[in-house]
This record gives structure tokens, C-alpha cells and sequence, in this order.
């Protein structure tokens, strides 16, 4: 999952980018409004946390302006503790939920991943797929019960794929997912990855999870299961 941090307190900003990326996340991080503008403009997102009191620009413009422009990855506001009046222009704004200042990362990273589950419709943190559970609390894969390894990036395509199970995914879009902007993209180590993602999840070939769609990408193919 890609996440835009936007925030002008430089520890705090950095903090929540060493300790999201150690959770998962490909991170993007802005300094002012301006940047976080351009980046929640331009960047391929999942999700974004936005400070409410940035310089430039005032968070609460930057997320305005994102909504005017139809984009509808969900927001995450961090805000003062005690000024409930921004949580409330937050939200009628275009946010989608907040959270005071000072707060414990693990406040954070569970509200992040809560908005990232309803965005793709699901009401639970596991994802049950037929005999695929993937459980994005504790970053967990099992298939029929019989837990199963995978390195940090299959994780990352394996999450992605399942959060909208049953969509096709562009091989560029799992691309922009992957890395943050500083990286250099390699489209073919995606084809890769997913090829290790097969064989780890189905080594008999019996399942088949995931399909590969010609010249548009890439596609979970077992159903959710319908409590999920």
C-alpha cells in the first residue's frame, strides 16, 4: 500500500515514514501544503495522512482541493488535541477520519489500515479468501490453515491484490505500489514476485489465486468469502 505522509515537523515526519515503512507501506512524504498538493495530485495512492497545520498551504485546503479534483483515497488528519473545531472542518472538508496530537504510532498505522479495508469493502482485518487468510494486523499469510513466508515486497502485491479481489490490476499500478518515488521502477520484477506468489500459495496448481489478464494485469481470482 502506498501512503502520502504530510507533515512540516521534521521528526515527527520522518518518524512516521521509518516506522510505516517498516509496517508495509510504500511511503511518500511532503514538507508543506504545496508539496503534499502535488503529491496527493500526482502520486498513485492508497492513503494519505495530512496535517492540518502546515505552512504554504493549510492542510484542511490541501484536502479541498484533492476532493475537487475526485480524488477519493481516504484521508487521515492529524490535528490538536484539543481544538475539536478542526476535526470537525477535517471531516465536513473531505477527510475521513483523525487523529490528536500527540498520539502512539499504533493509533496510526490501526486507523490507517481500517480506511484502507473500507475502501476496498472489507469489514474485517483478515482477509478470507477460500482457503487464503491474510491477516493485515499482524502482516500474516496462511493457506488452509498452514502459515506461509513471503518476503516484504510479495507481501505488498499479495495485500493489494486481495484488498480488491476480483478487480483487475495493471502490472504498472502494483509497480507504482511497491516503491516509493525514490526508487527506480522495474515493471518485469513484478512478474517476477507474482510468479514466487503462485508457487508459494498454490504449489500443486490447484487453486489458482491469481489470474494473469493479458496486456491489462493482474487479478485475484478466489472469491471473498461472504462474512468478509
Amino acid at each position: 500500500m502506498r501512503v502520502l505522509v504530510v507533515e512540516d515537523e521534521a521528526a515527527l515526519r520522518d518518524s512516521l515514514q521509518e516506522r510505516l515503512a517498516a509496517a508495509g507501506f510504500s511511503v511518500d512524504v511532503a514538507r508543506d501544503g504545496n508539496e503534499g498538493l502535488f503529491a496527493g495530485l500526482e502520486y498513485p495512492l492508497d492513503v494519505a495522512v495530512i496535517d492540518l497545520g502546515l505552512p504554504n498551504l493549510p492542510g484542511l485546503e490541501v484536502i479541498r482541493r484533492l476532493r475537487a479534483a475526485r480524488k477519493t483515497y481516504p484521508i487521515l488528519i492529524l490535528t490538536a488535541r484539543d481544538n475539536w473545531q478542526d476535526k470537525v472542518e477535517g471531516l465536513q472538508a473531505g477527510a475521513d477520519d483523525y487523529v490528536a496530537k500527540p498520539f502512539h504510532f499504533e493509533e496510526v498505522l490501526a486507523r490507517l489500515q481500517a480506511l484502507l479495508r473500507r475502501a476496498g469493502g472489507w469489514a474485517s482485518p483478515q482477509l478470507n479468501c477460500g482457503p487464503v487468510v491474510l491477516d493485515t494486523r499482524a502482516q500474516t499469510v496462511a493457506v488452509s490453515g498452514a502459515a506461509v513466508e513471503l518476503t516484504t515486497f510479495e507481501y505488498r502485491i499479495l495485500e493489494h491484490l486481495m484488498l480488491r479481489a476480483g478487480d483487475v490490476i495493471s502490472k504498472t499500478e502494483l509497480t507504482e505500489r511497491l516503491y516509493d518515488q525514490d526508487f527506480e521502477r522495474d515493471s518485469n520484477v513484478i512478474e517476477v514476485l507474482v510468479g514466487r506468489l503462485r508457487r508459494k500459495l498454490d504449489p500443486q496448481d490447484e487453486l489458482r489465486p491469481i489470474e494473469t489478464l493479458r496486456g491489462r494485469g493482474y487479478r485475484f481470482a478466489l472469491p471473498r468469502d461472504a462474512a468478509s
